[in-house]
């Protein structure tokens, strides 16, 4: 696909003509050197040469495998109109992340036939959607519709009613609420917290787990999940009762843990205070990408 991409870019004009030509001959050469072989204790195969996927390791194939996205669906971004959030506010039928595309439209009409536009294009390029790995959610009137459905490949795209979806570390469901995902974030926090105890390394690396492994994982459904802090406290006072951190059995207070005026300062951080100087940097940039649920009739 890269190769085929290379050629189409600069046929049609999207590579600029400043470019030398020299660098299109050595794209062109690049992908046309990929081969494979596999070998047994008996027997070895010829090379076979790649024509799809793309090569682990390699710098230039997924730059093109990002153009070749952003081409496909600047080609299908015409099949429907942006979807009207109301209150004036309106966003683009098709937003992506490398190959995990997101349809918004306020029809069902709309949505199918961009599926359909997207299927083709897809096909063009010798490459398809997986239903099984999407995920589909239809809203009516600020409800969940469960009677629409949507097919891609000819194959039915489960909704989130049956299956939920993660993306990007946030879970999807039907509920559109994040009431479960605080005990769901406590459990996950007991859970690690164990396995640190339970994994039989000296003290100083537990801790090195619990700073640079424990807290970057659940900060981040913590910074994209609306938790109250007195989860986040209560998170930091099962950590703070750890006898492998040295402290006497009852625990510590988060004076005396993460103090930076005393006396004696202990080089750990506070996930409490990670939270809340993270939560207000980061609301922002979620809050431009939310989708007020309760405005939208829409079907992703």
């Amino acid at each position: 696909m890269a190769s085929r991409l290379t050629k189409y870019l600069t046929k049609n004009g999207y590579i600029k003509p400043s470019v030398q030509k020299v660098i299109q001959v050595m794209l062109d050469d690049y992908f046309s050197g990929f081969c494979m072989r596999f070998s047994t204790n008996n027997y070895t195969t010829n090379c076979i040469n790649l024509e799809v996927g793309i090569a682990m390791g390699c710098t230039i194939s997924p730059k093109l495998f990002v153009m070749a996205i952003e081409v496909i669906l600047k080609a299908a971004e015409g099949s429907a109109g942006p979807a009207n959030l109301g209150g004036g506010c309106s966003m683009p039928p098709l937003k992506a992340f490398m190959d995990d595309t997101t349809i918004i439209c306020s029809k069902e009409d709309e949505t199918r036939w961009m599926l359909t536009r997207i299927d083709d294009l897809m096909s063009w390029c010798r490459m398809e959607f997986k239903p099984k790995k999407s995920r589909s959610l239809s809203i009516r009137r600020g409800k969940v519709d469960e009677a629409t459905t949507f097919t891609v490949v000819e194959q039915q795209i489960p909704t989130v009613s049956q299956e939920p979806a993660k993306s990007l570390g946030r879970w999807y469901d039907s509920s559109m609420k994040h009431t479960r995902r605080g005990a769901e974030t406590l459990e996950l926090a007991s859970e690690s917290l164990l396995a640190i105890i339970k994994c039989g390394l000296q003290g100083k690396f537990k801790i090195w787990c619990l700073q640079f492994m424990f807290i970057p994982k659940l900060l981040w459904p913590l910074l994209v999940y609306d938790i109250y802090p007195t989860t986040v406290e209560a998170i930091e006072g099962k950590i703070n009762k750890r006898k492998w951190l040295g402290v006497p059995p009852p625990g510590l207070s988060d004076v005396a843990m993460y103090c930076r005026k005393a006396k004696l300062k202990l080089p750990m951080k506070s996930i409490l205070e990670d939270y809340k100087c993270g939560k207000p940097d980061y609301s922002p940039c979620w809050r431009n990408q939310m989708i007020p649920w309760s405005k939208l009739s829409s079907h992703l």
